[in-house]
C-alpha cells in the first residue's frame, strides 16, 4: 500500500469552522463518489487540535505554523494510482477534486507527498 498524504491549510479568510465543515460535508462525500476512478483504498481526514501542551512542543523545536488538517488516501501500489490516474475516469475524477479542494485550501501552502510506511510501534510490532 501507499499513501498519499496531503497537509491542509485552509483558503485565507476562511474560519476554521467553515474550514472543516466544507471538507468533511461536501469534500469528503466527493472523495467518496470518486474513490473507485481513482483506486482510493481508504480516505481519513485528521483535524489539527488546539492544545495548550502542543504549543509548548512546537515553540521548543522551532515548528512552522501547524497545518488545519491532514488527509490520508491509501491505494494499492504506484502502478495502480498513475493506471487509475490516467484514465479517462480518473481524470474526470481529478479534475472534479482539484476544483472542488480550491474552493476550500490554499493549495500554493498545502504540501502533499506519497509515502510507504513502515511501522515501528503498533499493531504489527
Amino acid at each position: 500500500m501507499v499513501k498519499l498524504i496531503f497537509c491542509l491549510r485552509r483558503k485565507p479568510g476562511m474560519s476554521l469552522e467553515a474550514f472543516r465543515d466544507y471538507w468533511a460535508n461536501q469534500h469528503a462525500p466527493l472523495v467518496q463518489k470518486h474513490a473507485q476512478a481513482l483506486g482510493i483504498q481508504r480516505y481519513v481526514q485528521s483535524y489539527t487540535l488546539s492544545a495548550p501542551q502542543f504549543s509548548k512542543i512546537a515553540e521548543a523545536r522551532g515548528a512552522p505554523e501547524a497545518f488545519d488538517g491532514v488527509a490520508e488516501l491509501w491505494f494499492s501500489d504506484l502502478n495502480e494510482m498513475a493506471e487509475k490516474g490516467a484514465s479517462p475516469e480518473g481524470r474526470a475524477a481529478g479534475k472534479a477534486l482539484i476544483e472542488d479542494e480550491a474552493r476550500f485550501i490554499d493549495l500554493a501552502r498545502s504540501p502533499l507527498w506519497i509515502s510507504e510506511e513502515r511501522e515501528f510501534i503498533g499493531n504489527g510490532t
